[in-house]
């Protein structure tokens, strides 16, 4: 065995490029790692067909694998020896490399490739590249398995022209063939122009990356922000609660101190009282043996002597200064306290709405860019129509509950949504996210707005009238005007007049704005709040006749 002179290559596994591991022969003959071998027809069971790594022969069933004793021995006394594989990352072309095409036999990767030669060198065969003069031409560039795409599959020739005309790489043959009378250039020419854009487009890509990079910094630092404000809220929040059930303890000690304290002076009271009738009593009972003594005297003489000795009786304690009445005693102050409970559990539970509310309102709104033309706007168009259950008994509604007109004529029954006093109707689909419509209004006057459901419905008073109270928002249209109210407050608006008016709504983003539709798009009234309820389209019509009619945008 010391005699037998072996490289490398023949105890390494052509797969892995290391020294065979349990060492197998497959049928053609070559030799692989168990796992290796393995592995890789792992990957061909689909095609159920199984193939040679090195020589491509192909075996059908897959066959079965039997280590190789001879060559695990072989390996094994090599190794004791002194002789090992060459590291991993050794000459040899794996599966995954470019193959030297000039080596025969087990090739070597190839360190380039010649776009004239069309073919891929080893760092031996590459040699004449660098020292023959007749190649110092050649167009050298990293391995590559494409090089038989730059051949032209017609006429078997280098594709070196470009046909912007078709924008197709094309041989010589090409240009005066199929290609003739087209704006043809130089691949290189080609190259170096689109190279100018593929720069310009790399920095357009840099810019963003960085624009990018600046706003993931903003999103951290907003994130930060909303971890700190949250810890800050949670810790408020629980130092007032705190304190409140401080100032809840507080005064349930005073209420308990107040009625032992009145305990301990009423029941005193009642102790003098008792002692001073119990001295009265002891005082009659010493009287009435005194008298009862007397009266047994059979001695008349005796009793009328005796009978003006005895002592007068004392001013008594008439039973009738002592107030007996049914007592409550502390009954009220337990029927304050409950009170107390009962006002503060009905203020919490309101409250608790509005905290409630806040807290899920709270969200990262990322910039959205604004809308600036109509077409724009459609985008968030949504399909809305009025809900007759809300609608004033006068108001008639027509074209599929789009239309509304005031007639003059009562037209609905009653029903617990409807508003009773005000000409005014809301839509029957609830708006949130983004949405878009338009209103189309003939007549005198109409009033464009959007409200919360809850706002109240019955009677005349600010609390129904749209635009009159914190639930609603209106924008009050004339042939004359513009004005916008919330909450009773009137603000003028200037804008071009005209018969359609357009709403925006972003609810998560609190923004709500009204436009002037005709030949252009005029912003007349933007609000920015916050909405802590889905809202709903509303219409309000002024005088007999006056019509309003949400419009068909899709």
């Amino acid at each position: 065995m010391a005699g037998v002179q072996l490289d490398q290559e023949t105890i390494s596994c052509s797969i892995c490029l290391d020294v065979l591991k349990d060492p197998v022969t497959v049928p053609c003959g070559h030799s692989y790692c168990m796992n290796c071998i393995k592995s890789h027809w792992d990957k061909e069971d689909e095609k159920k067909i199984y193939s040679c790594p090195q020589c491509r022969q192909t075996f059908t069933p897959r066959p079965v694998l039997v280590k190789s004793t001879v060559l695990a021995d072989l390996v094994e006394e090599l190794k004791k020896t002194g002789l090992r594989a060459a590291p991993a990352d050794h000459c040899y072309a794996g599966s995954e490399d470019v193959a030297c095409d000039v080596c025969t036999g087990r090739k070597l990767k190839a360190q380039k490739s010649c776009l004239v030669c069309l073919i891929s060198f080893c760092e031996k065969h590459l040699q004449p590249h660098y020292e023959i003069p007749a190649y110092a031409k050649h167009k050298l560039v990293e391995p590559s398995k494409k090089l038989q795409e730059n051949v032209c599959s017609r006429h078997d020739e280098v594709m070196k022209l470009f046909c912007r005309t078709d924008q197709q790489s094309i041989c010589y043959l090409c240009s005066v063939d199929e290609h003739k009378g087209h704006d043809t250039v130089s691949a290189a020419a080609e190259r170096s122009e689109r190279q100018r854009e593929l720069e310009v487009n790399r920095q357009n890509v840099q810019q963003k990356i960085q624009d990018r990079e600046k706003d993931a910094k903003l999103l951290q630092q907003e994130v930060e922000d909303i971890n700190g404000s949250a810890d800050k809220t949670v810790g408020n929040s629980e130092k007032i609660f705190t304190e409140l059930i401080h100032l809840m303890e507080e005064r349930r000690s005073d209420v308990k101190q107040q009625v032992r304290s009145q305990q301990q002076t009423e029941v005193s009271r009642v102790r003098e009282l008792q002692v001073k009738l119990e001295q009265e009593i002891a005082e009659l009972k010493r009287k009435d043996a005194e008298m009862e003594k007397l009266s047994q005297t059979q001695d008349h003489n005796q009793f009328l002597h005796d009978y003006p000795s005895l002592s007068p009786l004392s001013e008594s304690t008439h039973s009738s200064s002592i107030n007996i009445r049914p007592l409550r005693f502390f009954e009220d102050v337990t029927a304050a306290v409950s009170e107390v409970r009962d006002k503060l559990q009905d203020i919490l539970r309101e409250k608790w709405i509005n905290i409630s509310q806040t807290v899920t309102v709270v969200e990262v709104l990322l910039s959205e860019p604004e809308n600036k033309t109509r077409a724009e706007f459609l985008k968030y168009s949504c399909d809305i129509t009025l809900d007759p259950n809300t609608a004033y008994t006068q108001l008639l509604l027509s074209d599929g509950n789009r239309k509304v007109t005031l007639s003059g004529e009562q037209t609905y029954s009653s029903h617990p949504d409807r508003f009773t006093d005000w000409e005014q109707v809301l839509s029957k689909e609830s708006l949130t996210g983004r949405c878009y419509w338009e209103v189309e209004w003939r007549g005198v006057g109409v009033s464009v707005a959007v409200a919360y459901k809850n706002i109240s419905r019955a009677g005349r008073s600010g609390e129904c009238w749209f635009g009159f109270n914190d639930k609603s928002w209106m924008l009050d249209c004339d042939n004359n005007s513009y004005n916008f109210y919330y909450n009773k407050v009137k603000t003028t608006v200037s804008g071009p007049r005209s018969s359609r008016v357009g709403v925006y709504l972003d609810h998560r983003a609190g923004i709500l704005s009204f436009y002037s539709i005709s030949g252009t798009m005029t912003l007349l009234h933007r609000v920015q709040t916050t909405f802590t309820q889905p809202l709903h389209a509303g219409l309000r019509t002024v005088y007999f006749g006056d019509s309003a009619e949400l419009c068909k945008l899709k």
